[in-house]
């Protein structure tokens, strides 16, 4: 019986660090992919803005 609980709560931790693993990194992608936004909107209003002044 002893056995079957540790094995259960070593899954548990297991578990566990990978949510808080997947969270983590997914914060991370999600920084990276509004910089790379904010970029590119930068670069397309630049563009936008120096066609007009060219007309």
């Amino acid at each position: 019986m002893d056995e079957k609980a540790q094995i259960s709560a070593e899954m548990i931790l297991i578990i566990g660090a990978i949510l808080v693993l997947v969270i983590v990194v997914g914060g991370f992608i999600y920084n990276i992919s509004q910089q790379i936004a904010t970029s590119i909107n930068n670069v397309i209003d630049t563009a936008r803005n120096s066609t007009i002044n060219r007309m």
